[in-house]
């Protein structure tokens, strides 16, 4: 498997840059990859992403936006504005689990 560096942190990634061991994962990593994709962690994105990381320890997979709304309570509006772009993959990689399965 191969390994990222960012500043401080190494973490073991998969071919396609997301994490294959979740545990190597922390909030403040997550702050220097976000700035990576320009974007500023805030408590909004914080609580998503911890959400995604729960929800994915209880169930084995990434969640989906869906459930990110049906279960979390998230507005998907407020998450695709909070995660420009490819936004459930982002949250996937900026939360240090896999890629979600319904991402091609």
């Amino acid at each position: 498997m191969p390994t990222n560096t960012l500043g401080k942190y190494s973490f073991e990634v998969d071919s396609e840059g997301f994490f294959t061991v979740s545990s190597e994962w922390s909030e403040d990593l997550a702050r220097e990859m976000a700035t990576l994709v320009e974007i500023e962690l805030t408590d909004e994105h914080l609580a998503a992403l911890n959400f995604m990381r729960k929800d994915a320890a209880e169930t084995g997979a990434t969640p989906t936006l869906r459930r990110m709304q049906s279960v979390g309570g998230f507005k998907i509006k407020e998450l695709y504005q909070l995660f420009p772009g490819k936004t459930l993959k982002m949250m996937a990689w900026l939360s240090g689990l896999r890629k979600p399965v319904s991402c091609v």
